[in-house]
């Protein structure tokens, strides 16, 4: 008999995952988590990174998160997330155009800009990108 977990993945306008895994790993802001079935309770902010869903028998499934909440119970795992996005549907060419973006109005020297949301649109992207090459280099491609 194998443990599980049932985990939810929603943001603020959809739900994208529901289901049971064995495991879960999410970037919490003190550092990555790993969740596995009876995990003891715990609330914790997220950061813009991946969630990894493992199923056995079934191939693991990856979700970019922007932040968010993150909390989990001993058999239930939730995702509240600013924005959520399956893997499969990153778009590397937005993403990269969003890091250029969020570099150039850093870069701003007439201070014109808010700071904090440049910062915050520059690390969602790196993190969308690390995270399709993170995936590409699990597959092999």
């Amino acid at each position: 008999m194998s443990m599980t977990i049932h985990v939810d993945i929603v943001s603020a306008e959809e739900e994208i995952f529901s289901g049971v895994a064995n495991e879960v790993s999410a970037p919490a802001e003190m550092g990555e988590v790993g969740i596995l079935p009876r995990h003891a309770p715990l609330i914790t902010r997220l950061k813009p990174g991946e969630i990894k869903v493992k199923v056995d028998g079934k191939d693991d499934q990856f979700f970019f998160v922007s932040g968010g909440i993150l909390e989990i119970q001993p058999h239930v795992v939730t995702v509240l997330a600013d924005t959520a996005i399956r893997a499969k549907d990153l778009d590397e060419a937005s993403a990269s155009e969003a890091k250029k973006r969020a570099e150039e109005a850093l870069a701003d020297s007439k201070g014109e800009i808010d700071y904090a949301k440049a910062q915050a649109e520059l690390l969602e992207a790196i993190a969308q990108l690390r995270m399709l090459e993170n995936i590409r280099k699990k597959i092999g491609k």
